[in-house]
């Protein structure tokens, strides 16, 4: 496993989505490459992001008809790659399972950017790579240290072109979420309340 990716959790036990899927709740991890790898542990900022999404564009997308959901569901993405996105949204009547490994795409799925390279590097650049193949339609970025939201859209080639990037002000054509607004001015602040 190269330098860039997450380290393995545990010995390097190669393991099935089915595998990962069964794993207790209190054993975390994404499976990468058949291997479970551990996560970063969420900062107060990270959680305050999920939040402060869950209030807005969670609202939003049930008063449309949608589902949102925070960490911890999992993903089955591909054989042997299993994600945990730090939210997601299923829109226009299509639902998730009710419990159990997900291998549909959701609308929306956002990772909040935590503070190591390693971990920046993987949700700019594998999981950017790694959704874009699984179809979802839009990935959002949230980087709390910039200051920034970045949203990106599926081209048909199956890669991610950057549609919306804001760091403050009030927005109401958020791609892919017609009627939604963002008032990130709000979001930093909320955070910012922390410090």
């Amino acid at each position: 496993m190269s330098g860039a990716r997450m380290r393995p959790s545990r010995a390097a036990v190669r393991m099935t989505l089915e595998e990962w899927e069964a794993l207790d709740e209190d054993v975390a991890g994404e499976l990468v490459d058949g291997v479970l790898v551990e996560e970063e542990v969420p900062s107060y900022v990270h959680e305050t992001i999920v939040n402060w999404l869950a209030q807005v564009l969670g609202s939003w997308a049930r008063a449309h008809g949608g589902f949102a959901a925070t960490s911890g569901v999992k993903f089955g993405l591909a054989a042997g790659l299993g994600r945990m996105p730090d939210y997601s949204v299923f829109l226009g009547g299509r639902r998730p399972p009710r419990e159990g490994l997900v291998r549909m795409p959701p609308d929306v799925a956002v990772e909040i950017v935590s503070r190591t390279a390693r971990d920046q590097r993987r949700d700019r650049v594998e999981k950017l790579a790694e959704y874009a193949r699984f179809g979802i339609p839009y990935y959002w970025i949230v980087d709390p240290k910039p200051r920034t939201v970045e949203i990106f859209a599926l081209r048909d080639d199956a890669s991610y072109e950057l549609a919306f990037i804001a760091s403050a002000g009030h927005h109401d054509a958020i791609p892919g979420c017609d009627g939604l607004v963002l008032d990130l001015d709000d979001l930093w602040a909320e955070v910012g309340r922390l410090s």
